[in-house]
């Protein structure tokens, strides 16, 4: 059930989709990395100094942007100084920063094989392993043998201290609504937390000593790098799953060896960052997945303010009815959401390997930069998708749907109808379908072949509508039109795609709904 902390999450979705992801967490690891800067100034955080913290960053972001620049320069693509940033901050928080020499050169062959790893440990074109946590991995693995010695740095975790517990949880839960990872991350923490405890429980039988819960409870919680492992490293969707079961399997596994450090051989440990390693591993087990080449065949105007892409796929393409891609248009001077966007697909599995997608121009004076590129691509170009994901996806067995699309936001609902369509499989559907005016309901043709009783909102009445489609008489959607329209709401399982200030809206209504599911956007 939708609860008014849902309607609250919706809307704060709305103000951070502004930013792109790799922006928002870099705004966010900045914000931290000045706060710990003005504590260690403060006397606060006595390790690191404001000086090792400084000079500490420069080696990691130097070396760690040239890295990347030649690598990305080498491929021809385009350097994204966002990635080379938010892997220097990244392990500034994770590894012993210093003003040694060694300590210094520590800090930038992690840095390098940081960045290496993203080209290296790569599965067509996507990366395997969270970089930051390889690089530090090696670097204090490595480091611990004598001959090298040198590498005057380790995995410290120095950002699990009590004084930066607050501001990592609430910047982190800000990355968190953004990625829609809150309770993969919540579940990682819970079980590493509790793995935690009683791997305490434990070594205090085994030295008999008194166990304090309260104390254990805090240092778990307080004093382990708990939090920000998962909010800043777990949540990366680059080397998660693509499914939410399998994200949830992932935080299980990793928590469970973050919280109890395995020893292996008596050399080293399994924990921490090595924890997320083993679980990118398993994540990569359960996907497989890879960057997609994607050739642009053609482009229409479905409305007359929204644009369909026909795309011809190159290589293996996975996906299910409702699920998402993320597209990749590199071009000069990225504005603050980069050159990466998500679009629902519009195609069903049975169309491959023609896929399309669709989106809506907007703002025709103050274009994103991105929408700019996107409109100039030709016929033939080629572009990336890095991965399909999502669980807006239909329940298996026979329960009555209710599909509710605003806008452009009925595009996974064509997906799954025309998937039912080509596969003969029969489901009680019922879609409302929300639009500023009749001439903007996109994808007419092929919803009315599906057969779907469809109720329209629409201020004028659209012309020559199906016999098993009806208009609500220029009705206005609220939660209170949605109930009438759909009478046996209660028995229906609800999928809604559309701003979120419309979820928030129809929560009332929604609320009453079998369950929920939400596909909020913030465009593009």
């Amino acid at each position: 059930m939708i609860t008014s902390f849902t309607a609250a999450r919706q809307r704060v979705l709305a103000l951070l989709g502004a930013l792109s992801m790799y922006r928002l967490v870099l705004f966010a690891l900045v914000a931290l990395a000045v706060i710990a800067f003005l504590l260690s100034l403060a006397g606060v955080i006595v390790s690191p100094t404001p000086l090792e913290m400084l000079a500490s960053f420069v080696v990691l972001a130097v070396v760690i942007s040239g890295v990347d620049a030649a690598a990305q320069r080498i491929i021809r693509l385009p350097w994204r100084i966002e990635s080379s940033l938010v892997t220097a901050l990244i392990l500034l928080f994770v590894l012993r920063p210093g003003l040694e020499l060694t300590t210094l050169l520590g800090l930038a062959v992690a840095g390098a094989l940081a960045s290496l790893s993203k080209y290296l440990i790569a599965w067509r074109g996507r990366h395997i392993l969270n970089p930051a946590a390889f690089g530090a991995a090696v670097v204090s693995i490595v480091g611990s043998f004598g001959a090298f010695e040198w590498l005057g740095t380790s995995a410290s975790w120095w950002v699990g201290t009590p004084s930066l517990a607050l501001p990592v949880a609430l910047l982190g839960l800000a990355v968190l609504w953004r990625t829609e990872k809150v309770r993969v991350v919540l579940l990682f923490l819970v079980v590493a937390l509790v793995t935690s405890l009683v791997r305490q429980i434990v070594q205090a039988q085994q030295f008999d000593v008194a166990f304090d819960f309260a104390t254990a409870l805090q240092f778990a919680l307080l004093q382990s790098p708990f939090l920000f492992l998962g909010a800043f490293m777990l949540s990366e969707p680059l080397t998660l799953p693509p499914r939410r079961w399998q994200q949830f399997s992932v935080a299980v596994l990793v928590g469970l060896l973050a919280g109890w450090p395995i020893s292996v051989a008596g050399l080293f440990t399994l924990g921490q960052e090595r924890a997320l390693l083993i679980g990118n591993l398993l994540a990569f087990a359960f996907a497989l997945r890879g960057s997609v080449r994607l050739v642009l065949e053609r482009r229409a105007f479905i409305t007359p303010t929204a644009q369909e892409l026909t795309f011809r796929a190159k290589g293996k393409l996975a996906f299910l009815p409702g699920q998402y891609l993320e597209l990749d248009v590199p071009h000069h001077r990225p504005d603050a959401r980069g050159t990466r966007r998500e679009f629902s697909i519009v195609s069903a599995p049975a169309d491959l390997p023609t896929l399309r997608i669709a989106y809506k121009n907007g703002d025709q004076k103050h274009p994103s930069s991105y929408k700019r590129a996107l409109a100039e691509a030709e016929p033939g170009a080629v572009l990336a998708v890095t991965g399909t994901w999502g669980d807006f996806i239909l329940p298996r067995g026979d329960t009555p749907v209710l599909m509710l699309a605003a806008g452009i936001g009925v595009t996974p609902f064509v997906s799954q109808l025309r998937q039912l369509q080509a596969t003969g499989e029969r489901r009680d559907v019922v879609l409302v379908y929300v639009a500023a005016e009749a001439a903007e309901l996109a994808f007419r043709d092929e919803l009315a072949a599906t057969g779907v009783r469809t109720i329209v909102f629409t201020k004028d009445e659209p012309a020559d509508l199906p016999a098993h489609w009806t208009w609500a008489h220029g009705a206005r959607l609220d939660a209170e039109g949605l109930e009438r329209a759909v009478g046996d709401l209660a028995a229906r399982h609800a999928f809604i795609s559309g701003p979120p200030r419309l979820i928030a809206d129809l929560a009332p209504a929604l609320q009453k709904a079998h369950s929920l599911t939400t596909d909020a956007f913030a465009g593009y």
